[in-house]
């Protein structure tokens, strides 16, 4: 395949990853995509933890054949986590991994917790928000 076809395939992974891990913290929010997100989120959880046994904790294919495409194309030097990339990318920076890591897990977990309540427990994301605030107010 032409360079020009996998420079192209490098730009595409940047944004369906970035889009991906959008709807994977924020999919929750609209009724329609719960469920879609619920498996999505339980599919990365997976892959983090059950391949990443096998692989490294935090195993992700859709990383590990956007740094194939990378090395193709020239780039060699990219960090283990995607995150740490798209933060460096998107920020111009060179972030703390240990730290991006961290936040990616919190991030993980709490969208997961979100995304299992509401497709269990609750309707709506008002009632949600509702429950919320009746039980800060209670404490």
């Amino acid at each position: 395949m032409d360079k020009s076809l996998y420079l192209l395939l490098d730009k595409f992974l940047i944004f369906f990853h970035t889009f991906f891990i959008l709807f994977n913290l924020f999919g929750w929010i609209w009724i329609r995509t719960r469920k879609l997100n619920l498996i999505s989120l339980l599919t990365v959880a997976f892959c983090w933890l059950i391949l990443g046994f096998w692989y490294g904790l935090g195993y992700c294919p859709l990383t590990d054949l956007h740094w194939h495409v990378k090395s193709i194309i020239g780039e060699n030097d990219v960090p283990y986590s995607y995150i740490k990339y798209l933060v460096d990318y998107y920020f111009n920076t060179d972030s703390n991994p240990v730290v991006i890591d961290y936040l990616t897990a919190i991030s993980l977990v709490g969208a997961l917790m979100i995304s299992i309540y509401l497709n269990f427990k609750k309707k709506t994301f008002s009632e949600f928000f509702k429950y919320s605030v009746k039980s800060q107010k209670n404490v």
